[in-house]
């Protein structure tokens, strides 16, 4: 099927007939007395009622929060919960093919931000790392992010908390009814993107107290193409010439070609009773995102044939050799440098992969809340969740050349724009003794290369994580110094228990490929298809066809047995009992808050472990307490400013696979790999400072600033094991190789943020412009971070101070909006600098690694025809940045007393996405 070009696409989005409209929820309003009152949002002034909307919410909240009420979630291209929150003050996010995913507050590691549900914390399908991508916004009638920890919020949540608002039907005065349907193209290969969402809600008077429902449910699918070039540096040992250490040579160089189709759908139910002051709750929540992936990966291993090259410490000539008798590879006597050369006879390693993903979240809570006379409230609440990450491959097969030199290629390459990975082909030819090697004929078609099948394999991999939590606080409302006081005490108790079960079947003879029906010839397995994607590349290449591997791999269930991959299973249990006592004061001039929380962490962990050739199952436990004091205190300056101060702590945990007691020991390389269930969790103490102006008529500005102390910082390290535990049968594996999870040293973070809203209507009389003018509106924000960790000394490689992972030093969020007779236009940039992606021991792969900045612009255009019905339109990614990850030696060669500048030449991952462009129409009873 054609579809149409984005100029086709913008006329059809303004004008095609399809439905919305998430409702538009009630928001708390502060009126001058102090009361809550409701402001239902309206649709005449979506983005600048909504602004003021979460402000009222904002400005009455007792601790530091920041709020997207669900008009603003809806108006903006945002279809996932990471991408809503990225639009507030200190919130930036990494995106995987170009969407938001994860979520960093203040510049933090995204791993200290925990995700909830009307305020019950929810483990992510992929564990601790809150991947927010699998959550859609349409579900939120608001999102409240915390970025202060009070009691009574679980102490894993060290920088935040990005708490997702469900609708009840008491957010609407009666009967109400929405929906939207849209239709969109992605501009990189003319895909189509489709959108769906209802809601259906009311209440009910039953004489004994009312009762309220809302079923609501939402569906988005985009198809993608993503242009992909990967390269992996390393030190190479052979190559000993002069400045060698400063030598980054690229192994393997690659393309990963994808074809996506990613879906996001959720049902929700809500019912709720209430009477006075009693009210039951019962909610559930379906959410699932699935990533149907095939992915043509051609790799290049240009160090295939390493040990040819001949270690000399002796100076030697740079000219250029096309003749020489080894491969070429990190060979500087031949002319070759680390960003440009030849490389003689390589091996092409290609992988053809079709993956079924799909991770879901299924979380049910039953509420109650009940008030008794003088002043005594009593709140219980019960919840079971169940996350799913499944990383199935229906089917991977590995393509690769034979050993004979003279049938692979020989590759020029070219890395010296970072942005570009140039791979030139040709023949390889083999000259007379002494054996030399020359390029022959230039190549353009990568599949008339000789390439065998050499294996074939399909993997079940599920993940599962059951959560049971049981909470109940009493509180009791009294005088106190002089102010109005609410005390509370509280107890919570968590249950997660993760079970990774991985099995697979792998292929890998003759006999085997002929019973499953699978061709071994690569272009009996491949579409006579065009290159989707606009990537430069200089050479062409066959997409496999998915039916083929959809069909070997059903032959090869029906034909042989999984084998379970005993390094990968695991169960972990983690059980938390909380205890919590705590009291907010409010006086004329502002409000305090102020306790302590007290957890009791248990962990057990079972697996298969491998030491010394026998394998057998294997438990470990751990078992400590932690105490979180946290204290708020409000200022109202006067009725328009408040200045806010906060100290809070938390503790951030090692992720459950990082948990199991999976440990492999292999004596022959002498290195143990696996999970450490003794690491220390990561402890983090905040002090905040804020100050907020509300301005009269309308209007915002807020400058705050922050700092963390970390102690304990968990990172992945490559060390000596450095323990008797795993000595069996008098071999001594205590000075064995280990890598995994460990504690680090010290580290802080510190941070000023900045935000400012206004809009123009309030002000049209007084500033004396026109009426026409009061449309306009803006909204900014920006985060500024300096942080810093110690990491130890590893082997040879002294102690070093870098950034903590995850953090920018500068986030930058700018809308500009007109809304006015009935038509609503919004312009939003996001930018976030470089930022640490992980840590290295020693520079064997080229030093730490770094994700380059990043920046995106949208667009979002609606007109209400009337009151029920209105058009909308969205353009997203409209600067079609890349994403770019780039290794940086510089670092790690200065802390080892070799002078040198920083760079970010050695780029290794570089993804570009597209444009997207979609519209309908929206529509509310």
């Amino acid at each position: 099927m054609k579809f149409p070009t984005p100029s086709a696409a913008l006329r059809l989005a303004l004008l095609c007939s399809t439905a919305l409209a998430a409702p538009l929820a009630a928001q708390a309003q502060e009126t001058a007395s102090g009361a809550v009152s409701e402001l239902v949002v309206t649709a005449s002034r979506p983005i600048a009622e909504s602004e003021a909307a979460a402000l009222r919410t904002q400005k009455a909240s007792d601790s530091l929060v920041a709020v997207a009420a669900s008009d603003s979630v809806g108006r903006l291209p945002d279809q996932n919960i990471a991408q809503a929150a990225s639009r507030l003050p200190g919130v930036a996010v990494e995106r995987d093919q170009g969407q938001a995913r994860y979520v960093s507050l203040r510049g933090a590691p995204n791993y200290w931000t925990t995700l909830s549900f009307d305020g019950i914390n929810v483990v992510s399908p992929e564990g601790r790392d809150a991947r927010l991508d699998s959550v859609p916004s349409a579900i939120a009638s608001q999102i409240i992010v915390s970025k202060a920890v009070t009691p009574d919020m679980p102490g894993e949540t060290v920088a935040g908390n990005v708490n997702i608002i469900t609708r009840s039907a008491f957010d609407y005065p009666g009967l109400k009814l929405g929906g939207k349907l849209g239709y969109g193209i992605a501009e990189l290969g003319d895909r189509p993107q489709y959108e769906a969402s209802g809601v259906a809600s009311n209440r009910y008077d039953l004489g004994e107290g009312e009762v309220g429902f809302v079923l609501s449910a939402s569906y988005f699918q985009r198809d993608m193409i993503t242009d992909n070039f990967e390269v992996d540096y390393e030190r190479v040992s052979q190559d000993q010439r002069p400045d060698n250490l400063t030598r980054f040579w690229a192994n393997e160089a690659e393309n990963k070609l994808y074809r996506l189709t990613r879906t996001n759908w959720s049902v929700s139910a809500r019912g709720d009773w209430r009477q006075g002051d009693n009210q039951v709750s019962f909610r559930s929540i379906y959410t699932t995102f699935t990533d149907d992936e095939m992915r043509d990966n051609y790799r290049f291993d240009l160090d295939d044939r390493q040990s040819d090259l001949v270690s000399s410490t002796a100076p030697c000539a740079t000219t250029v050799n096309p003749t020489p008798t080894n491969t070429g590879y990190a060979d500087v006597c031949i002319g070759n440098t680390p960003l440009k050369g030849t490389v003689y006879g390589i091996d092409i390693r290609q992988r053809s992969t079709l993956r079924a993903f799909e991770q879901s979240i299924f979380t049910n809570t039953l509420e109650g809340q009940h008030g008794f006379g003088d002043g005594w409230s009593l709140n219980w609440l019960g919840n079971y969740t169940e996350s799913k990450d499944d990383r199935s491959v229906i089917g991977e097969t590995t393509w690769d050349s034979p050993s004979t030199r003279t049938l692979r290629p020989t590759v020029a390459y070219d890395f010296s724009d970072p942005n570009r990975s140039r791979l030139l082909l040709s023949t390889t030819l083999q000259l007379s003794s002494p054996t030399r090697y020359q390029a022959g004929t230039p190549v353009t078609n990568v599949d008339t290369f000789t390439k065998p099948l050499t294996s074939f394999t399909v993997l079940d991999a599920v993940d599962t994580t059951t959560a049971y939590t049981g909470r109940v606080w009493v509180a009791k409302e009294a005088a106190f110094l002089g102010g109005e006081a609410t005390f509370r005490v509280g107890l919570q108790f968590d249950q997660r228990t993760k079970v990774a079960d991985e099995k697979n079947l792998v292929l890998n003879t003759a006999a085997q490929f002929t019973a499953i029906g699978i061709p071994t010839d690569y272009n009996a397995f491949s579409l006579d298809k065009a290159f989707l994607g606009e990537l430069p590349m200089d050479y062409t290449f066959r997409y496999f066809d998915p039916g083929k591997m959809e069909a070997a791999s059903d032959a090869a269930r029906n034909g042989y047995a999984f084998n379970p991959v005993t390094g990968n299973n695991y169960e972990v249990r983690e059980e938390v009992l909380a205890g919590y006592a705590m009291g907010t004061v409010k006086w004329d001039w502002g409000s305090a808050i102020g306790g302590v929380r007290v957890e009791n962490l248990k962990n057990r962990g079972t697996a298969v472990a491998t030491v010394g050739g026998v394998t057998g199952p294997i438990t470990a436990e751990s078992d400590r307490t932690l105490v979180f004091p946290s204290l708020h205190v409000n200022v109202n300056l006067d009725d328009t400013k408040k200045l806010r101060v906060s100290y809070n702590s938390g503790a951030a945990r090692a992720d459950y696979d990082q948990l199991r007691p999976n440990v492999t020991v292999n004596d022959a390389n002498q290195s143990i790999s696996g999970g450490n269930p003794a690491v220390r969790p990561e402890l983090a103490h905040g002090l905040d400072a804020y100050l907020e102006w509300y301005v009269e008529p309308q209007g915002y500005l807020m400058a705050g600033v922050f700092f963390k102390r970390v102690e304990d910082v968990l990172y992945r390290q490559t060390r000596t094991f450095g323990s008797d535990a795993l000595n069996s049968n008098g071999i001594d594996r205590s000075g064995y190789t280990y890598s995994g999870i460990t504690n680090g040293g010290d580290g802080n973070l510190i941070g000023l943020e900045l935000a400012a809203q206004f809009q123009l209507d309030p002000w049209v009389d007084s500033l004396g412009v026109p009426d026409w003018m009061g449309g306009f509106g803006v909204s900014a924000n920006a985060t500024f971070n300096s942080s810093q960790v110690l990491k130890p000394a590893i082997g040879s490689t002294p102690a070093r101070k870098l950034r903590l992972p995850g953090t920018s030093d500068e986030v930058f969020n700018v809308s500009g909006y007109y809304e006015k007779y009935g038509l609503s236009l919004r312009l939003s940039y996001q930018k976030r600098s470089t930022w640490l992606d992980g840590f290295a021991d020693d520079l064997a792969d080229a030093g730490d690694t770094y994700w380059a900045e990043d920046d995106e612009l949208d667009f979002s255009a609606r007109y209400e025809v009337n009151k029920n019905f209105e058009l909308y339109f969205d353009a997203t990614n409209l600067l079609n940045n890349p994403g770019r990850r780039y290794a940086e030696p510089g670092n790690l060669l200065t802390a080892t007393g070799i002078p040198t500048g920083f760079t970010d030449i050695y780029t290794i991952e570089w993804e570009q996405f597209g444009r997207r462009f979609a519209g309908g129409v929206r529509v509310s009873f």
